[in-house]
């Protein structure tokens, strides 16, 4: 799949979706009618690397990462106890290979947070992550109505 049809995908299949584009990086909202400045963050697509965030190596030609925020029930039920958090600029000790394609594994600096990435999802890989998505976009709402309760 490419970035765009992820995209696509992801803001027709899932209401109230704010994706936001900045400098390499496609982060996707929850924030129906814009209630909050920023929304509930629940994935990304990533498509370079940063500063602190070399570990996927996206400086590849046409790599990219998908990476969802899921429960920290459905992270240990993929990978076992979430590992500790690293150090700035360090990743986490899991022993996955970051760089691998189109498998899902730990975010190598989020895992710690249950956030798990596919580096360059196919067809059917993102098919069977779209469970995933689901929930991390119903978590959202949940955090996104508990935001906004009061307002």
């Amino acid at each position: 799949m490419q970035v765009k049809d992820i995209v696509a995908r992801i803001k027709t299949d899932f209401e109230g979706v704010v994706p936001k584009a900045s400098w390499g990086e496609t982060s996707f909202f929850y924030n129906p009618g814009m209630a909050l400045p920023n929304g509930v963050y629940f994935c990304t697509l990533k498509e370079k690397n940063g500063d602190n965030d070399k570990a996927s190596e996206l400086d590849r030609d046409g790599v990219f990462r998908l990476s969802i925020g899921i429960a920290k029930q459905s992270y240990e039920k993929h990978f076992g106890s979430k590992p500790k958090r690293p150090p700035k600029g360090g990743i986490i000790d899991t022993g996955h290979d970051f760089t691998a394609l189109n498998k899902l594994m730990p975010h190598p600096i989020y895992g710690w947070m249950s956030w798990v990435q596919v580096l360059n999802p196919s067809v059917s890989m993102f098919e069977d992550l779209l469970p995933l998505i689901a929930e991390a976009h119903e978590n959202a709402v949940i955090k996104f109505n508990k935001k906004t309760a009061n307002k």
